[in-house]
């Protein structure tokens, strides 16, 4: 079981934080912090480079604590809330990835949510500290409070398209 753990926190953890490496830097892919800021301002964002900095740091943050299980309830809940805010953008185009739907950012809000429960394993950084087995309720808030997060966030944060059709704020400066 725990290295089977290990390997689910390994690739989960190392691809939320390689999503946000994408989104403020030309590394794995990535178009730059100026590509990221355009990304959320196409996607009907407000917040600039504030924007695009939080989340890229929410993800490479909650994407190397997953794969280090260090303090995995709270990294299980920032990579779900930042997860959710994906999700949300492509909610209208329906589940499967194929059309550039919800299907990846859902199936690692499920993982995140397994490894809140099940704990990151022995070999693990909260093991080593001897920081687990974390109370039930504590990944249980982990899993209202992460989704709940990217929802506030997607209502905070979004513009809804103006009535030309184009996105507020997709030439605005920071």
């Amino acid at each position: 079981m725990d290295a089977g753990l290990l390997i689910l926190r390994l690739v989960t953890g190392l691809l939320v934080a390689g999503h946000g490496v994408q989104k403020v830097s030309f590394r794995l892919g990535g178009h730059g912090l100026a590509g990221g800021t355009e990304e959320f301002r196409h996607d009907g964002f407000r917040g600039g480079r504030l924007t695009a900095v939080v989340a890229g740091a929410s993800q490479i943050g909650a994407g190397l604590f997953l794969t280090a299980g260090l303090l995995t309830p709270l990294a299980a809940m920032a990579a779900m809330g930042v997860m959710t805010v994906a999700g949300t953008v492509k909610w209208p185009k329906g589940l499967w990835v194929q059309n550039d739907g919800y299907e990846y950012p859902m199936v690692l809000v499920v993982i995140c949510a397994a490894l809140a429960l099940t704990g990151p394993g022995r070999w693990s950084l909260d093991h080593a500290l001897g920081i687990i087995p974390w109370p039930v309720w504590v990944a249980l808030v982990a899993i209202v409070l992460g989704p709940a997060s990217g929802l506030l966030t997607r209502l905070v944060l979004h513009r809804e398209p103006t009535a030309s059709g184009r996105k507020p704020y997709a030439q605005a400066a920071d």
